[in-house]
């Protein structure tokens, strides 16, 4: 009889050393922050049968705990730098912007979704998020879901 799989976290502290590499080498290769595998390895000091043979079981959980995810909903005007204000305004509240999705200009508008994550401030981000609707150009604006 197979063992079911139970995922837990655990604090890495009490975790063995490669696990916290294996994460690292994940990374970077992400981040392009190494042409191989082989020297992402070699970089962080572990070897690639270790990787391998984590690689598909260490998964970072960070971001869950410190972060929200926002979606939102924008009716903005037809008009050069609208979409550029409400991107600017959400970089000022150090929002990470995940996905834009813009739909073509009907009458004059255009709807725009966007998702968003938002640091440990989520509340007072938020709260701040809603003031996007005084900006020139912005028509409508709906919090979709926040997680």
């Amino acid at each position: 009889m197979e063992k079911k799989s139970q995922l837990i976290v655990a604090d890495s502290k009490i975790l063995p050393e490669v696990f916290t590499k294996v994460l690292e080498v994940k990374k970077l290769m992400a981040c392009k922050g190494e042409k191989s595998l082989a020297s992402a390895c070699k970089r962080v000091g572990i070897s690639r049968s270790a990787y391998y043979k984590y690689k598909d079981f260490i998964f970072s959980y960070e971001e869950l705990f410190t972060r929200k995810i926002v979606n939102i909903y924008l009716l903005l005007n037809d008009s050069p730098g609208v979409l550029s204000s409400v991107l600017a305004f959400l970089h000022s509240l150090n929002a990470n912007i995940l996905t834009v999705n813009q739909s073509i200009p009907v009458d004059g508008a255009a709807a725009v979704n966007i998702s968003l994550r938002l640091t440990d401030e989520s509340d007072k981000e938020l709260t701040e998020l809603h003031s996007v609707r005084e900006l020139d150009g912005v028509l409508e604006v709906k919090i979709l879901s926040a997680e």
